[in-house]
Order: structure tokens, then sequence, then C-alpha cells
């Protein structure tokens, strides 16, 4: 208990991510929640932040919230980071975080084809991709076909942005994992692209890249990027953006040099090998690890961390997930393999998690049932 004791320490220390520092190494995930009807979050959602920052989390990380696109998704409860009603419900949120000693940023969200064709909100609108391919391979909606349509794209996450700042958040997160828009465009199998956006990886990323030098131009360079990706996507979860590190290089490498602050390396496990074909200690390093290594950007790693099972057991009915130890991603994160750890399901069901933990009270930790899955507190 002692050496956890002396591993732990390293989990509350500060880090920065690029001009923010926080205050220890403990993220609340994105999770949707479908909670802000017509796009407004109210004060139950300022509640819900609150008590996670109250409850000692460094960074919270808000659930997608849709840039300024009609296309950008399909549901009317997902936030929405435009509109004065949604922008003052936003402040709200923020102001009741900054209050309780918390830092927070929010999601930006384009669901690109995963939108799909029968949208609820703003159903008359063709969703958007890099080639009108979801990432189960249908087609859906139709292509960004010329330069005015990447470059109106663009500008939906730099209004974005610019609306977080007028908000008071700390930051941004940009949603490129998981098959939505950004993903779109990082992935063969999604972008067929024969132009200068498709093709080689540093093509593939161009447009994520050009999205992060528009955000940064527009607001001064002072608003931390933080940029979410991952392999695995809602329809496959063996698919993979980089099969070598060589190529995840290539993907990664414009969109630091973009200026991204920090990354947030999303998978189902967060000790699970990226390249396990690979010899040696190579074969054995996570994805957040070879992320690290390849940007020495600060990292974010995340997945299933103080949960028995996987992050779909929250979908079903009966879902429930033991608490496991945190034992192997101490070792991680003293190995230097990231720097912060995002946490869901444990926050979902225990607010207070980041105390409890930073007090040893193990015992005192609450399991997460299914329940927890839609709960407004």
């Amino acid at each position: 208990m002692s050496l956890l004791h002396h591993s732990l320490s390293a989990l509350f220390e500060p880090v920065r991510f690029g001009g923010l520092c926080l205050p220890n190494r403990i993220a609340m995930a994105p999770m949707s929640r479908w909670a802000s009807p017509d796009g407004v979050p109210g004060q139950d959602v300022a509640d819900y932040y609150e008590r996670r920052a109250r409850g000692g989390v460094g960074l919270i990380i808000t659930e997608g919230t849709y840039v300024d696109d009609p296309a950008a998704g399909p549901d009317t409860t997902v936030p929405r980071l435009y509109g004065e009603e949604s922008l003052a419900g936003w402040s709200r949120v923020v102001g009741a975080v900054h209050r309780s000693g918390g830092l927070i940023v929010p999601q930006l969200w384009h669901l690109g084809a995963e939108r799909g064709s029968s949208p609820t909100l703003n159903p008359a609108i063709p969703s958007v991709s890099p080639s009108g391919i979801a990432p189960s391979g249908a087609k859906v909606g139709r292509p960004l076909g010329n330069q005015g349509a990447i470059d109106e794209a663009i500008a939906s996450f730099t209004r974005a942005a610019t609306n977080a700042v007028r908000a008071g958040f700390d930051g941004i997160e940009l949603h490129g994992a998981h098959g939505y828009l950004l993903d779109e465009f990082l992935w063969s199998r999604t972008n067929r692209r024969t132009d200068r956006y498709g093709g080689v990886p540093a093509n593939r990323a161009r447009f994520p890249a050009e999205v992060v030098t528009a955000i940064r131009a527009a607001t001064g360079g002072r608003l931390p990027v933080i940029f979410r990706y991952s392999q695995w996507k809602n329809a496959d979860y063996t698919a993979r953006i980089a099969e070598t590190p060589r190529e995840l290089a290539a993907l990664l490498s414009p969109l630091v040099e973009a200026g991204v602050d920090a990354f947030h390396a999303s998978t189902r496990r967060y000790w699970e090998p990226a390249f396990p074909d690979l010899d040696g200690p190579d074969g054995e390093l996570s994805l957040a690890g070879w992320t690290k290594r390849i940007t020495s950007r600060p990292v974010i790693a995340v997945g299933q961390v103080g949960m028995d099972n996987d992050f779909d057991a929250a979908f079903r009915q009966d879902g429930e997930s033991a608490i496991a130890s945190i034992s192997p991603l101490l070792d991680q994160l003293a190995a230097g393999e990231f720097d912060v750890v995002a946490l869901g399901r444990a926050l979902l069901a225990d607010p207070n998690w980041a105390d409890k933990v930073r007090a040893g009270l193990w015992d005192q930790l609450v399991p997460f049932r299914s329940e927890h899955r839609t709960i407004l507190w």
C-alpha cells in the first residue's frame, strides 16, 4: 500500500497544456447525455459538471457539443456551441465549474456521415463527409466537394471555438475520433478523395490540421487545443487509422505543426498495446505512449479506468462494472506513457472519485450501474 500511495502522488501533481495549468492529472471524459432541449444546457447541466469539479477533477471535458454547421449532428437534445441561448447556458456551466475551482473545455463535435440519413435536427440538410461514405461503408449524404465547402466546414469549427472563448471556457477539445467528421478524413476507408485532402497520411490529416490552424488564428493562439483521436470506430472496434508507428507519425505530425497543445488517445482499454506485433518494449507501448513518443505533446489516456469491463456495459439495461485496481495505470503514468487520465463511468457513478482516491478511501468508491448512464446529478 505504501508503494501505491507513493505512486499515487504523481496523479495529483499539476501539469501544463499550452497555457493551461491543470491542478492534477485527472480529467472527466466526454460523455454524451442528450439532456439539453433545443441544444440549450440548463441549470441541471451546470449542476452535473459542477459536482465533478467540486469532487476534485482537474479538467472537465464536456459532452460532444455541435459546432455551427446545420449538418453537424442529428439530435435536438445535444448541446450546441452557437446561438445566444446555448452560449448563455454554457456560460452558467463554466461559471459553476470555475466557482468550484475546476477547469472546463467543450468538445467540439461534427458527426459527418455518422449523422445518418434521417436526422431529427435540420432533416432537410444532407449529412456531409470527405467522400459521402460512413464508417460502416454505407453511402450517406454527400461529399464535401469543392474548396468552398471545405472552407465553410473549417469556419464552422472556428466559430464554435470563438464562441467557447465568449462563454469563458478554458480551452477546447476537437473530436477527431470514433468515425466522426475529422476522423473520417484521417481514415483511408472513409476518405477516398483524390485531391489534396486524400491519399497519403499527410494529405488525410490536412483538413483536421487546417481546422486547428484556423482556430489558432481566430483566437490569437491563446486558446489551448486538445485533439482527441482513436483507432477504433463506433461501427468497428478493430479499425485502424494507422498500421505502424511510422504511419501514425505521418498522421499526427501535421496536427502538431498546426498547433495542437495536447492529444487525447481514445482506446477501449488504456493499457493495451497499440502495435503488439512489434518486438520488445515497443510491442507493449499503449496508443497514448506512442502518441507521447511521436508528438512530445502532453497526452490524455482513457479507456476502462477503474472499471472491470468495457464501456459498452453502460448501454446494457443491467450493465454493471465493479471497481478495478488502478495500479497498472500508475505504473504507466510513472513510466511517462501519458500525462493525464480521463475517466468516464467512474465519475458518473461517483462524482467524488478523485477526492476519495486522493484520501485513500478505496472502500468508499461507488461501483457503476446502468442507471448512472442517464443520471442528471
